[in-house]
């Protein structure tokens, strides 16, 4: 007979953690597909060792032990993902300059916040959720140490006390509060600041204006140094004027009478799946874009261009008639 401390371990109650697990595990290693991965794993090997399980800590925290070996190993001996400005400096906006397609395990990658958000959380927690999705808060958490980023993610995002912590982590609590000051420094100096509370109307108009493709209403809309990336790639081009003459260079006007179609709320916001014309009929997928806003403007772009996965991910329609 089991004891009552491993009947916890049902596969019924390990699956009311698989949302928090994904957002601590895309936090990690700054991929959708991976955080996939490493939840999957780590439900497979709670559920092997349930009988060993004796109840010394929560369920909750025993998860995040498990989850926490698993990134860190897979994280181990390889490159930080990242986004195109933390490889190199803006580029001008000249399409010879594009350069070739990069492999797609340097990049970070968006997931859909309905797959980290809690569903029915307190609204301060769901905010905090959404807030540490961020593309920029996720990129900057890959500066960090595999460590640090854990105890940081563990002490700051999820609101786990020191204790618990350094038991997930297998260490101390002074090796955690010092191994947390110092990712508090480092991140310092790449934290985003904060976004517009409301971005609706704006984006609004930045949809009409995409759609129609007008580059004179669009350049209004962003911030005179604006960022826009356009990952698998590793050029980016900074400022409004220059993004708006990138769109009309010989490939990228190819986007004119695109259609955007709203894809849910991704990496704590809003976005759009880009259909382009399709020269044999309808429109074909051709980006997913995740956009922010500060300051009243678009300051930040987002293009993600692997779209097969990214749209069957979110449930797209594969083609537009």
């Amino acid at each position: 007979m089991p004891s009552t401390a491993s009947a916890e371990v049902s596969p019924d109650k390990l699956e009311e953690y698989r949302r928090e697990l994904t957002g601590y595990c895309y936090r990690m290693l700054g991929s959708g597909f991976e955080a996939d991965d490493a939840v999957q794993e780590t439900m497979v090997r709670a559920w092997r060792a349930a009988d060993g399980f004796e109840g010394r800590s929560s369920v909750r925290s025993w998860l995040y032990r498990i989850a926490t070996n698993i990134c860190l190993d897979m994280l181990r001996g390889r490159q930080r993902r990242a986004l195109p400005m933390d490889l190199g400096p803006a580029s001008p906006p000249v399409e010879a300059l594009l350069g070739p397609w990069q492999p797609d395990d340097m990049w970070i990658s968006p997931i859909a916040d309905s797959r980290v958000v809690p569903e029915h959380g307190d609204p301060a927690e769901v905010a905090v959720a959404r807030d540490t999705i961020r593309l920029a808060f996720v990129t900057a958490l890959q500066h960090l140490p595999a460590r640090q980023r854990a105890t940081l993610i563990l002490c700051e995002v999820l609101r786990m006390p020191a204790a618990e912590a350094a038991s997930t982590l297998g260490t101390s609590v002074p090796a955690v509060n010092s191994a947390l000051q110092r990712a508090r420094a480092t991140l310092a100096e790449q934290r985003p600041g904060p976004l517009d509370a409301d971005q609706a109307g704006l984006l609004a108009r930045y949809v009409d204006a995409f759609q129609r493709y007008d580059m004179d209403q669009l350049v209004t809309l962003l911030q005179q140094d604006a960022l826009m990336t356009m990952p698998p790639f590793a050029m980016w081009i900074r400022g409004a004027e220059n993004v708006c003459r990138w769109m009309l260079e010989p490939t990228p006007s190819q986007c004119r009478d695109s259609i955007m179609v709203p894809a849910g709320q991704v990496n704590g916001g809003p976005a759009w799946a880009q259909y382009k014309p399709d020269p044999a009929g309808g429109h074909t997928p051709w980006a997913l874009q995740v956009h922010e806003v500060s300051g009243g403007l678009v300051s930040r772009l987002t293009f993600f261009l692997d779209t097969e996965r990214i749209f069957a991910e979110l449930g797209l329609p594969p083609h537009l008639p």
